[in-house]
């Protein structure tokens, strides 16, 4: 896939009313509907600045939550609009609707320096089949489409995809750093390359082991998936999650490993406990003696060790997915691990998204990392080697 794609800074902005797609799709109380994180908005702040600063007249539109299609009151734009105001210092105009009369009028009278944000793209089903028709309508309020919000650019939406045929599209600041960083790892890495992949189940990262054999040198499984490769080594694993379809397929991956000379790391003990619940009243065992009536649900002290070693020598780590039932306190400690690892690591530290980022956030390493991405499926599809619908789309340098 083609990487190399014409940045908002290549753009001829200055006058010109701007589609900016950005992903304010953001935590609220469910009571008040206060906006309780408000990184996602601010991580937009970037290409927003930069094109109010440049004379664009910006018209910011995002999806919020899963409407399906209706018209939900609480998961109107209005509270983000809100928000989005208050850290530029500046009036953020609103729209009641998406292509409607209060949009079409607003953006017509938009000013350069000034910002418009359209209501909830989702409140429209048109938005997620991609509607031709509907695309049109929402660039027909601009001018030049810019795209940056790189957590829905694995969905071929209307407002990721489909406005591209109808305006010059460009690459927004936060989507060209995620390009640069995880695309560079992937195709030039400072090596030892190591991958780390935890999460559920092996299902879930085929495609990115299979792509990831043929560039890592280290691949680091943990999570519940390691149990699947655990088994398919002979081990017995109790009631620890297991897909037994999927037992040809883990030894599949890890015979290509041994031809390909990739190290593929395996937890070496575990925590387990008779029940999926939080409990300090918890064993660790070696992974060959799992009792029959335990599961595991986080790597023990040993595996720590074996896999911070190697995080810790390496030039480039990709992380996507935690260690154990990180919600878990008692079985955090794994995750935990392998964050201060990478925090500690002198090479290109690289989170991709979802559970491992919000992992490093809550622990304060978030700004010893060298990127932690703002897409958790997007990244991942990245990491797998897929093209991504709404990268395509944008222009090629």
């Amino acid at each position: 896939m083609n990487y190399n794609k014409r940045s908002v800074k290549e753009a001829p902005v200055a006058g010109k009313k701007v589609l900016l797609r950005c992903d304010f799709n953001v935590p609220q109380d469910k009571k008040t509907g206060e906006i309780t994180d408000d990184k996602r908005i601010r991580a937009a702040l970037p290409t927003i600045r930069y094109l109010l600063d440049q004379g664009a007249a910006v018209i910011a539109c995002s999806h919020l939550g899963r409407p399906k299609g209706e018209w939900k009151q609480e998961l109107s734009l209005k509270p983000v609009a809100a928000r989005l105001s208050q850290l530029l210092g500046q009036d953020v105009i609103f729209a009641a609707d998406v292509v409607g009369e209060d949009a079409k009028a607003k953006a017509a009278g938009l000013r350069p320096g000034q910002i418009l944000l359209l209501e909830n793209l989702r409140f429209h089903k048109e938005e997620e089949k991609n509607d031709p028709a509907f695309a049109k309508a929402l660039a027909d309020l601009a001018e030049v489409y810019v795209s940056d919000a790189f957590g829905t650019v694995h969905r071929a939406h209307a407002s990721t995809v489909g406005v591209a045929a109808y305006l010059p599209a460009y690459a927004g600041l936060l989507v060209e750093q995620e390009l640069a960083v995880m695309g560079k790892a992937l195709d030039n890495p400072k090596r030892p390359f190591v991958a780390i992949l935890g999460g559920a189940k092996v299902s879930d990262k085929i495609g990115v082991i299979r792509n990831l054999l043929e560039k890592a040198d280290t691949i680091i499984i943990g999570g519940g998936m390691a149990y699947t490769f655990l088994k398919a080594q002979g081990c017995e694993v109790g009631t620890s999650l297991l897909e037994e379809d999927k037992l040809d397929l883990a030894r599949e991956l890890m015979e290509k490993a041994k031809e390909k000379g990739v190290e593929l790391l395996l937890p070496v003990d575990t925590a387990v406990h008779d029940k999926f619940e939080n409990t300090d009243d918890f064993s660790v065992v070696p992974v060959t003696a799992i009792p029959a009536g335990s599961m595991g649900l986080d790597i023990g002290p040993e595996t720590v060790r074996l896999f911070a070693g190697a995080i810790r020598g390496a030039g480039t780590v990709v992380w996507n997915g935690p260690m154990g039932v990180f919600e878990f306190p008692a079985f955090a400690a794994g995750t935990k691990a392998v964050a201060k690892a990478m925090a500690e690591c002198g090479g290109v530290t690289i989170v991709g998204g979802g559970d491992s980022a919000a992992a490093v956030e809550q622990l304060g390493y978030a700004d010893k990392m060298t990127h932690i991405s703002t897409g958790g499926g997007a990244s991942l599809e990245f990491l797998e080697g897929l093209e991504l619908p709404g990268i395509a789309c944008l222009l090629d340098r």
